[in-house]
Order: C-alpha cells, then sequence, then structure tokens
C-alpha cells in the first residue's frame, strides 16, 4: 500500500511539511509507504474549462504543466493527503488548481479517485483553517473517496516554519489521523 502527501505549500519544510511527515510517520509504522510530493512550487495552473479531457479520455489534461505527473501519483496511490496553508481563509493557488483541474480530469474518466483515501491536512497562522479543510474534504466527497476521521479536525497552528511542531494538540491529531488512515487502508485492503 502507498499514500502520497501534495503538499500545497510553497514553503518544502514548512509547517505544512511538518504536518503531513507527522502522518506519515505514522503509516510508515503500519508498513505503508509514503511519498511526499512538492505541489506548492510546481507550474500548476488553474482551469481553463475547455472540458478536452471528456473528449479525450486520456487520464490526462491538455495543459502542458506538472499537473499530469501529479494525477498519475494520485491514480497509482491507495491514499492522498492534500496539505495546505491557510491563505485569507483558503487553500493555496496550487491545491485549488490542483483539486479543480486533477478532479475535472478523474470525472471524465470514470471517477479516477473513486474509493480512495483521502484525508486533508491544514495549517494556520491562527483561524481560517476550517474552510481549508473543508474545501479539501469536498474534493475528496465528491470524487467518491474515502475520508477517516481523527481526534479533531486535522488542523495545525504555527507561523514560521516548524512553528506547529509545538501545537500539541494538533500534532496528536495528525499522529491519530495516521493511525486511522493506516487501520482504513488495511481494512479496505482485506487485512486486520
Amino acid at each position: 500500500m502507498n499514500v502520497i502527501g501534495l503538499n500545497g505549500s510553497p514553503r518544502k519544510e514548512g509547517n505544512t511539511s511538518h504536518a503531513i511527515k507527522t502522518v506519515f510517520e505514522e503509516l510508515q509504522k503500519e508498513g505503508i509507504s509514503t511519498e511526499l510530493l512538492q505541489l506548492g512550487s510546481s507550474n500548476i495552473r488553474g482551469c481553463r474549462a475547455c472540458f478536452k479531457c471528456f473528449e479525450t479520455k486520456d487520464n490526462r489534461c491538455i495543459q502542458q504543466d506538472d499537473l499530469n505527473s501529479f494525477v498519475e501519483k494520485m491514480v497509482a496511490a491507495d491514499g492522498i493527503i492534500i496539505g495546505s496553508p491557510t491563505y485569507f481563509a483558503n487553500v493555496s493557488t496550487e491545491v485549488k488548481a490542483l483539486i479543480d483541474r486533477a478532479g475535472l480530469v478523474s470525472r471524465a474518466n470514470s471517477n479516477l479517485f473513486s474509493r480512495k483515501v483521502g484525508a486533508a491536512v491544514v495549517a494556520a497562522r491562527r483561524a481560517g483553517a476550517v474552510n481549508v479543510y473543508q474545501n479539501i474534504n469536498l474534493f475528496f466527497g465528491i470524487s467518491s473517496m474515502i475520508i477517516p476521521g481523527s481526534s479533531y479536525w486535522n488542523i495545525g497552528i504555527g507561523r514560521t516554519p516548524g512553528e506547529i511542531l509545538n501545537d500539541e494538540e494538533g500534532m496528536k491529531t495528525f499522529r491519530d489521523l495516521g493511525q486511522n488512515m493506516a487501520w482504513l487502508l488495511k481494512k479496505l485492503q482485506g487485512g486486520s
């Protein structure tokens, strides 16, 4: 089994990355392989609503940027974590582009992400994170994905890189999420 984490922050080692890696630690303890992908510094642009993906039906977006490599990884994964910082109470631009375009490509190709496990991971300086958490989970829901819960919403508080590690409740929430995600993945694979 494998889980990819899409870091939607432009900071490779920022709070969003630390949050995803905390979830990864729990998954790795259960023998699940993980891969962190840096979405936040990619060249992804927004959807142009051309609907070419419905014509080609080749699991790809017609735009020539980094999106298709991420879609390929998402299709191959058993679980997908999308992590985003909170920017004006919403997801980062790159995460929004991923949701819009990967979502459309998935729907054009018989719901590519259906029954995969999806988890949102959010970093915030202070407020607005619930909207980010909600928007990512809405993408998972409309993609027919399965969303594990945790002991609280998957949100950590911190401004400067690494500060999120001081948020004890946030770190516990991410660890609990990793444990629940591992349990769910194993159940879906027919294990115990």
